[in-house]
């Protein structure tokens, strides 16, 4: 339906306030965001903050802000490689090293917590198979919670409900400024 606007007001709850977000069109959210999100029964504009805010870099070619494919996180210290194999070359080393705490491609999914999922470094980096995985760990989060915005908390942190919170509010912001330019 391109060129159809799809109009919804959306209402989230945070720390006890109604926040109003205004309108958004699917042109806003990439269809490949949308085609997993429906996949996995997902808000497709809740996927897209969580990868914006997971991977986010600005593209100098398109002028614009978005998810990156070639994304590693090693201790804390991101890295944006120019391709998959570039990113693969670089994971492969570290691995080799022994570093298994490392957040990979899109979603930034965790080797050391997740590799069973990622199956290998290559897969891993592919980026369809990279956003279904992420997808799956944000549909297994809101089972537990039933609560869209827990389960981003619970997709950066399970455990740890301080983290979860900080990052849940990054989310959110990232969330709003999409949902208010569509």
């Amino acid at each position: 339906m391109t060129g159809f606007r799809h109009y919804v007001l959306w209402w989230t709850m945070l720390a006890g306030l109604i926040v109003p977000c205004t309108v958004w069109s699917d042109e806003s959210v990439p269809a490949g965001y949308q085609s997993v999100a429906a996949e996995n029964g997902i808000p497709y504009s809740l996927l897209y903050a969580v990868a914006l805010t997971e991977s986010g870099k600005q593209v100098v070619s398109t002028q614009s802000y978005r998810p990156w494919p070639w994304t590693l996180n090693v201790a804390g210290q991101g890295y944006f490689f120019e391709s998959r194999q570039a990113a693969w070359q670089a994971l492969t080393v570290w691995l080799e090293q022994g570093k298994r705490s490392i957040d990979i491609g899109l979603m930034q999914v965790n080797w050391r917590y997740h590799q069973a999922r990622l199956g290998t470094p290559w897969q891993a980096l592919d980026p369809y198979f990279n956003l279904r995985v992420g997808a799956e760990i944000l549909q297994d989060c809101y089972i537990t919670r039933q609560d869209w915005w827990a389960s981003v908390g619970c997709y950066h942190s399970p455990t740890n409900q301080q983290r979860a919170d900080r990052y849940r509010r990054r989310v959110i912001s990232r969330w709003q400024r999409l949902v208010s330019t569509g």
